[in-house]
């Protein structure tokens, strides 16, 4: 079983992950993936190199974040991939013999701000709530190839992550539930 991650920024994902290892999942993070690979290109881990790595992984190289994490399965049958951000790897799980199931998480932008600024990331701790809203709009808008909103639209279930961590462990446990019948 493959369970894919995506969602807006400070939505939940890394939450929705830690719970599904405690249920037995290997958890496999594109973005931790991306962070690695774009500092090993000698740039500077931010959003926009970020992005301009994940671009020149898609584009110029035909691969995909996804296929990277499953190669460190190391035998493990149920596996959590996050940080989906294109549908090049939605497609790639769903084209795979395994059951895949997608999730996208979503929560009300000023709750997802005020996670972002929380958590302190480099390059994020200083953002205003405008160029958070800016920088959303440009990886959910057609403007890279990362297009967060199609990937909402192929989603198997939202998740609107807006109560507490018991209240989104609920929801994963229904979905685990409907999964494994």
């Amino acid at each position: 079983m493959i369970i894919g991650i995506s969602g807006t920024f400070g939505s939940g994902k890394d939450l929705v992950s830690n719970y599904l290892e405690t249920k037995g999942f290997l958890h496999c993070s594109t973005s931790d993936a991306l962070r690695k690979i774009t500092a090993e290109k000698g740039r500077e881990v931010n959003r926009e190199n970020l992005r301009l790595t994940a671009n020149e992984i898609e584009h110029e190289e035909g691969g995909n974040l996804a296929e990277q994490c499953l190669k460190m399965r190391r035998g493990n049958s149920n596996v959590a991939v996050s940080g989906l951000r294109r549908l090049l790897e939605i497609d790639y799980l769903r084209s795979l013999p395994e059951k895949f199931f997608f999730v996208f998480i979503d929560a009300p932008i000023e709750t997802r701000y005020n996670r972002v600024i929380d958590r302190s990331r480099e390059g994020e701790a200083k953002m205003t709530l405008e160029e958070f809203e800016r920088r959303e709009e440009l990886e959910s808008s057609g403007q890279s190839s990362q297009r967060l909103d199609l990937c909402k639209d192929e989603a198997d279930k939202i998740i609107i992550n807006d109560g507490t961590i018991e209240d989104l462990h609920d929801q994963i446990d229904k979905i685990l539930t409907t999964i494994f019948q």
